[in-house]
């Protein structure tokens, strides 16, 4: 039973989400505002984190920022309906998906499963095994699936699930050009959708990322108004 944290200041919110989360087999924790989530993390850490933005002590930006530091565990960021810089400043960040308020809550539950799902199959096969993924090494990035580890000439990079999930496809043929949406169908399942700017700001993470341990890094290059593609350096 997968842990799910919901972290929002509008009890209504918590209430009945934290209801449908039950209903749906996920074992829910609640929390009022971003202090006290971070509190209880940091004695023991969930599989997911649903936060909401906006919140009294420590807003979701601030709380999101800090767990980065520590895991890189899905995060869903709850956003206003029409605040379009909070979801792209979320993804840099490095929050894995948004949904807006108002949303359906049959649309939560399909994103949380979507990254559970994502996670899950990076570590074990249809029956729960452990698979013999190999390490896939492209020149000086090596990824290990298993670990979710990355590194890159030699240094530890931490990435999310869905950062760690595009560049592998990206690597995985190196030269090959990959769409938005064969980005879109790796991150997420068919049935979600989401629009260019989530991919577009996931990969300015991802590159970010890469970037503090190699101002240099230039693997990863953009073809405009057609994809990305891994250049093995």
């Amino acid at each position: 039973m997968s842990r799910i944290a919901l972290v929002d200041d509008d009890r209504n919110i918590l209430t009945s989400v934290s209801m449908t989360l039950e209903a749906e087999g996920f074992e829910v924790e609640t929390y009022n505002d971003g202090q006290s989530a971070l509190d209880a993390f940091n004695k023991s850490m969930p599989d997911m984190a649903v936060l909401d933005i906006k919140m009294p002590r420590m807003d979701g930006m601030d709380l999101l920022q800090r767990l980065r530091q520590k895991t890189s565990m899905p995060v869903i960021f709850l956003t206003s309906k029409d605040d379009e810089i909070d979801e792209v400043l979320g993804l840099r960040m490095g929050a894995d998906d948004y949904v807006k308020k108002p949303f359906s809550q049959r649309l939560l539950v399909e994103r949380i499963r979507a990254l559970l799902r994502r996670q899950e199959v990076m570590v074990s096969d249809e029956a729960g095994e452990v698979e013999t993924a190999q390490v896939l090494v492209r020149g000086e990035l090596s990824m290990d699936p298993l670990r979710h580890a990355v590194t890159w000439k030699g240094k530890d990079v931490a990435l999310t699930v869905t950062e760690f999930l595009l560049l592998q496809a990206l690597a995985q043929r190196p030269g090959f050009v990959k769409s938005r949406d064969q980005l879109m169908d790796v991150a997420y399942d068919d049935q979600v959708y989401v629009d260019d700017r989530t991919i577009d700001s996931h990969i300015k993470r991802l590159r970010k990322k890469m970037r503090s341990v190699d101002d240099d890094f230039s693997a990863i290059e953009t073809l405009y108004g057609i994809g990305y593609r891994y250049n093995e350096e």
